[in-house]
């Protein structure tokens, strides 16, 4: 039967007999179906027109019914529903997991890039130099402190090689000279260009790679010490002027301290210097002065000059800071692996032994 007769028969069930009605309506289908195959929408009028006229439904009610003629199809409901395979044959359904957003992972991710930046086994070598420019001498001065530097954050290790300045090296541009004069003859022929020249030195001398330098003028270390309320120092053994035991130093007195030429040799001073340095370093991360921390850092900013990018400077201070539980690898070029002689000029000079120092420069920086 079709949904037409199925309409019929429910609007019709107050007003007239469902048996008859359905009875005479799928009658009626049927013959029409043998003789055409299909229903079509004329026929159902038909259909409802001689339903109506053998059940005597009045008028009123085949006004209802001729409404819902075309929200119906012709073709019969039973042979649209009818499925044409058995549902066993049909294929097996799966369910596609959804993948959700892991928020979670963020975090994570956020902290193992911190560990790495700080943690990541990556050496940094940088060259620090320190001048001995003044009022008196002018604003080109020689590197009298050269100290070749290694921090690798990972382990933690901070290694200082400090070089004698009077090392009779290649000098590019210029030939065999001091390796002090490297920074000077740049610097003299172009402003700014005396750091690149040191850098330059190093690496083709020592074969050590290096990208970045600190300049230190001198003259403001007084500054920096008294930014930190000066600086104590233990010696054991009486050094320059000073006798053994524990020393408190003022800027005056720590830059005097490093300059005394009067009662040691080239090796000592690097020796003192290697002492001042690390006192300022060990004052400077004491928890004590970490409220003078900014302003040392602007008092440093105004005495030294760099190329180490900001974005270095903490991980770099952090590994300084935990190579204290450590200790620091403090080196100079002793007087064992150099051979003093007098150039053609009549100076006073080293030769570099470099079978004794290159052993040293592969146990620091690993080249």
């Amino acid at each position: 039967m079709s949904s037409f007769s199925y309409a019929v028969i429910v609007l019709c069930k107050n007003e007239t007999k469902e048996a008859d009605l359905c009875s005479i309506a799928s009658k009626f289908e049927r013959q029409q179906r043998s003789q055409s195959g299909a229903v079509a929408p004329w026929r159902h009028l038909q259909t409802l027109d001689f339903a109506i006229s053998t059940t005597g439904v009045v008028d009123s009610l085949k006004a209802k019914l001729a409404f819902i003629i075309p929200l119906y199809n012709c073709d019969p409901m039973s042979e649209i529903t009818q499925p044409t395979r058995r549902l066993d044959r049909f294929q097996e359904v799966r369910l596609i997991p959804v993948r959700r957003r892991r928020i979670w992972r963020w975090p994570l991710v956020l902290l193992a890039l911190i560990l790495f930046y700080f943690f990541a086994p990556l050496r940094t070598n940088i060259l620090l130099l320190g001048t001995d420019d003044s009022p008196e001498r002018g604003s080109v001065g020689r590197t009298d402190t050269i100290i070749l530097t290694t921090i690798v954050p990972l382990k933690p290790y901070v290694g200082m090689l400090s070089i004698p300045r009077d090392l009779w090296v290649s000098v590019p541009n210029v030939g065999e000279q001091r390796i002090n004069t490297a920074y000077f003859f740049a610097e003299a022929n172009q402003s700014g260009s005396g750091p690149g020249a040191a850098v330059q030195t190093i690496r083709d001398n020592f074969g050590v790679h290096v990208r970045y330098y600190a300049v230190i003028h001198m003259l403001g270390l007084t500054s920096v010490v008294d930014t930190l309320g000066g600086v104590d120092i233990n010696l054991e053994s009486p050094i320059g002027d000073l006798p053994a035991g524990v020393h408190h130093l003022n800027g005056s007195e720590a830059l005097a301290f490093v300059r005394e030429r009067s009662t040691s040799d080239d090796f000592n001073r690097m020796l003192r210097t290697q002492i001042v340095l690390s006192a300022v370093i060990k004052k400077m991360f004491h928890p004590s002065n970490w409220l003078s921390v900014p302003q040392f850092i602007i008092s440093l900013n105004q005495v030294v000059d760099t190329n180490l990018p900001i974005w270095q400077w903490p991980r770099l201070l952090f590994a300084i800071l935990r190579a204290f539980v450590f200790g620091i690898d403090s080196q100079t070029i002793t007087r064992e692996m150099v051979t003093p002689f007098q150039t053609s000029q009549g100076a006073q000079v080293l030769a570099p032994n470099w079978d004794a120092i290159n052993p040293l420069l592969l146990k620091m920086f690993g080249e």
